[in-house]
C-alpha cells in the first residue's frame, strides 16, 4: 500500500461527501499500512473525524501530530504497535481497541488509562477497574517520590548547585523508587520520572496526582465448578464470606506450629505474612461463588533467571473457564483469560525469543494452559491474547510441563493414558505457533504429575500416576517415536506401595525426589541416582529411601506437593486448610538407612483465623501450594475458590 490520498479517504469515509472536513468516520483497516503511510498533513484536514479504524495493518507507531482533536473512537487492533504515549494527542477518546499488538504489555494498558481521562472502554471492556489500579499506583508512587525528594534535599550540602542537584534527583528517583510488580515496572518508572520532574519544576512545593475521573472500581472474576480428580468438600462446612470486591488483605502474621526437623531442633520458624485472599475466579464476579474448583498455579520464570537471587512475584492460577495472572505483591490480577466451555486443570510457563518483522528481538513469557477439552492454549500474557492452539488429546489433559532445557518442548499428560512431547516452535511473523509432535509415551494409568529428571532432563521423564510412579526414556536420538514405560518405581513399605497412586512428585535437588501417595500420612524422600544405579535390567525397582516426612493422615487424594529447590523446601496442603512446610536440607545430606520414624514438619502454616482476615472464613482444603524460587511468596489454592498469598518476612 502506498501513501494515502484525499480521494481514498473520501471513498472510505462516512458520511459520503466531497470534503475531508465533513468526514466523521473513516475505515482504513486491512490495507497493510505502515507508519510512514499516515501523513499528518493529510489526516489533519479531517477536522470533524470522531471514529477511526486502523485495525489489521502493519503500524509500529502513530505520528505524534495527527491533529484529530475530536476523535472519540480509535481501533488499532492487530498491528505492531510498541508505544502508546502518542495517544495523549486524543484527549476526547472514549473507546480504544489495541488487541493483537503483541509488543504492548500490561504497563501500556495502565499508561492508556492515565493519559486518556475520558476513556470508557478498552478492547470492548469497561475501563474503570484499570483506572482504579492506576489511581492506587499513582497515589503510592507520588508518596514515595515525595519522600525520596525530602530525603535527597536534606542530604545536599549548601555548596551544591541547585540545578545540577535537581537533575541528579530525577535520575536518583527513577533508579531507587520502586513499587509494584516487575511486569508493571515500565509504567511505574515512567510515572516516577514524570512525578519527579514535576517536583523539580515546582521546586518541591507541589505534586499533582493523576487527573483521572472517578470511576467506580469493578471487581474481576469468572468460572463454574467441575467434577474431577480432587478431594471433595466435607459436608457441613460453613461458607467463606469475603467482601464484594473479593479481596481481603491482612497484615498479622499467619499462625504457625510444628516441631523442628532433625535432632538438633534448632531451626527457626519462617515468618509468613498473609497478604491477599482473592476470589478472582468467581463465576459472574459473584462473592458467593464457593464452588469453582481451582486446580493449579505456577510462578512465572524470572527475567534474570540464572543469576543469583533471581525471583518472580507473578503467579498464574487456573480453574473453571479462566486463567488468572496475579501480582503477589499488590494482589492485582494483571490478566484474565477466559475460554467458555473449557475447564483449565494445569498451567506451565516458558520464555521464548521472538524476532519481529523489523528484525527486533523480543523476549516473550508464554503460558500454556490446558484442561477438560484436550486443547493446549498458548497465551501471550503481556499482550493479553491466545496466540496458539494445540489439539493435543481427545480426552482431558490432567497436567503439563515444559522441559527445563528446551524452551519449546512441552509434555502433556491426558486421561487417554498417553503422554505426548511437543515442540511448540517459535511463533512466525503473524504470531502463530506451528506445533509438532516428537514423542508419544504410553501409560497403563492416568499420569497426574510430570517431572523431567533434574540431573538428565533430556533423557528421562518421571510421572506420578494413578497406578504408581513410572519412568520413560525421552531421548530424541532414539528411533522409536512411541514408547512404553521403562521402569516402575515401587515403595515397598510406609506411605506408598506397588500400584498405589502417586499424586505428588517433585525434585528437591538434582538427586532427591519428593513423592506422595494417597494414604498413611507420609511424604517419601528418595534418591534418583542410588535407585537408578541399583536398577540393572529390571523393569520394577524399589526406591532408595532417604527419609519420610510426617503429613496429614487423611485418606483423601490429589493434594499436590511442590518443592523450592534453591531453599531446600517441600510444601504440601491438606484437608484442614493447613500448609505443611519442611526444610529438608539436613535430611538430604544424610545417608541411608533413613530415620525409623517420619520427620515432623519444620512448621505448619495455619489457615488465618477470622480475626486476622476481618471476615468469616471457615476451614477449607488447600489442594495446591507453590512458592517462588527464593521462597519470598507462597501461593495456595483452596477447594472454596480462594487464592491465598503469603509473603516471607526476612529476619
Amino acid at each position: 500500500m502506498g501513501p494515502l490520498s484525499a480521494r481514498l479517504l473520501i471513498q472510505r469515509g462516512r458520511p459520503k461527501c466531497d470534503r475531508l472536513g465533513k468526514i466523521r468516520s473513516l475505515d482504513l483497516s486491512g490495507m497493510n499500512l505502515l507508519s510512514e503511510h499516515l501523513d499528518p498533513k493529510l489526516l489533519s484536514r479531517l477536522k470533524q473525524l470522531q471514529e477511526l479504524d486502523l485495525s489489521n495493518n502493519q503500524l509500529e507507531t502513530l505520528p505524534a501530530n495527527l491533529g484529530l482533536s475530536h476523535l472519540r473512537i480509535l481501533r488499532c487492533a492487530n498491528n505492531q504497535l510498541g508505544d502508546v504515549t502518542v495517544l495523549c494527542q486524543f484527549p476526547q477518546l472514549e473507546e480504544l481497541s489495541l488487541e493483537g499488538n503483541p509488543f504492548l504489555t500490561v504497563s501500556d494498558n495502565l499508561k492508556v488509562s492515565f493519559l486518556l481521562p475520558k476513556l470508557r472502554k478498552v478492547n470492548g471492556k469497561d475501563a474503570s477497574s484499570t483506572c482504579s489500579q492506576v489511581e492506587n499506583l499513582n497515589r503510592e508512587l507520588t508518596s514515595r517520590v515525595t519522600a525520596h525528594w525530602e530525603k535527597f534535599m536534606a542530604a545536599l550540602s549548601p555548596e551544591e548547585e541547585a540545578e545540577k542537584a535537581q537533575a541528579d534527583f530525577v535520575r536518583s528517583a527513577v533508579r531507587d523508587v520502586r513499587y509494584g510488580p516487575e511486569s508493571l515496572s515500565d509504567f511505574t518508572q515512567w510515572r516516577v520520572r514524570m512525578i519527579s520532574e514535576e517536583l523539580v519544576a515546582s521546586g518541591g512545593t507541589q505534586v499533582h496526582e493523576a487527573n483521572i475521573s472517578e470511576r467506580p472500581p469493578k471487581a474481576t472474576a469468572i468460572q463454574e465448578p467441575r467434577a474431577g480428580p480432587v478431594a471433595s468438600k466435607r459436608p457441613g462446612d460453613g461458607p467463606v464470606n469475603l467482601s464484594p470486591n473479593k479481596r481481603v488483605c491482612s497484615s498479622p502474621l499467619a499462625q504457625v506450629e510444628g516441631s523442628p526437623v532433625g535432632s538438633a531442633g534448632s531451626q527457626t520458624a519462617l515468618q509468613l505474612e498473609p497478604l491477599h485472599f482473592l476470589q478472582c475466579h468467581s463465576k459472574n464476579n459473584s462473592p458467593r461463588d464457593l464452588e469453582t474448583q481451582l486446580w493449579a498455579c505456577a510462578f512465572e520464570p524470572a527475567w534474570d533467571e540464572g543469576q543469583a537471587g533471581a525471583t518472580s512475584q507473578t503467579v498464574a492460577t487456573c480453574g473453571g473457564e479462566a486463567v488468572c495472572v496475579i501480582d503477589c505483591q499488590t494482589g492485582i490480577v494483571l490478566h484474565k483469560y477466559k475460554a467458555p466451555s473449557e475447564e483449565f486443570f494445569s498451567v506451565a510457563w516458558t520464555a521464548l525469543t521472538v524476532v519481529t518483522q523489523a528484525g527486533h528481538k523480543k523476549r516473550w513469557s508464554v503460558l500454556a494452559a490446558a484442561g477438560l477439552r484436550g486443547l493446549v492454549r498458548l497465551l501471550h500474557v503481556r499482550a493479553g491474547f491466545c496466540c496458539g492452539l494445540i489439539r493435543a488429546h481427545k480426552k482431558a489433559i490432567a497436567t503439563l510441563c515444559f522441559s527445563p532445557t528446551h524452551e519449546t518442548h512441552l509434555f502433556t499428560a491426558s486421561y487417554d493414558k498417553r503422554i505426548i512431547l511437543w515442540d511448540i516452535g517459535v511463533p512466525n511473523h503473524d504470531y502463530e505457533f506451528q506445533a509438532s509432535q516428537l514423542l508419544t509415551l504410553d501409560t497403563t494409568s492416568i499420569a497426574l504429575r510430570l517431572c523431567p529428571v533434574a540431573s538428565c532432563p533430556d533423557a528421562y521423564l518421571l510421572a506420578g500416576c494413578e497406578g504408581g510412579c513410572r519412568c520413560w526414556d525421552v531421548r530424541l536420538d532414539q528411533p522409536q517415536k512411541r514408547r512404553v514405560c521403562e521402569v516402575e518405581f515401587v515403595f515397598s513399605e510406609g506411605s506408598e506401595a506397588t500400584g498405589r497412586r502417586v499424586d505428588g512428585l517433585a525434585f528437591v535437588n538434582e538427586d532427591v525426589v519428593a513423592s506422595k501417595g494417597s494414604s498413611l500420612g507420609t511424604i517419601c524422600l528418595w534418591s534418583w541416582s542410588q535407585t537408578w544405579q541399583g536398577r540393572g535390567s529390571q523393569s520394577t525397582v524399589a526406591v532408595v529411601v532417604l527419609a519420610r516426612l510426617q503429613w496429614s493422615p487423611t485418606e483423601l487424594a490429589y493434594f499436590s506437593l511442590s518443592t523450592c529447590p534453591g531453599e531446600g523446601m517441600v510444601l504440601c496442603g491438606d484437608e484442614e486448610g493447613n500448609v505443611w512446610i519442611y526444610d529438608v536440607r539436613p535430611l538430604v545430606a544424610q545417608r541411608p538407612p533413613p530415620p525409623a520414624t517420619p520427620q515432623a514438619p519444620t512448621q505448619i502454616l495455619k489457615w488465618p483465623q477470622p480475626r486476622a482476615l476481618g471476615q468469616t472464613v471457615s476451614r477449607t482444603m488447600v489442594n495446591t501450594v507453590v512458592a517462588d524460587p527464593t521462597f519470598t511468596y507462597l501461593t495456595a489454592l483452596t477447594d472454596s475458590n480462594i487464592v491465598a498469598i503469603w509473603r516471607r518476612n526476612q529476619p
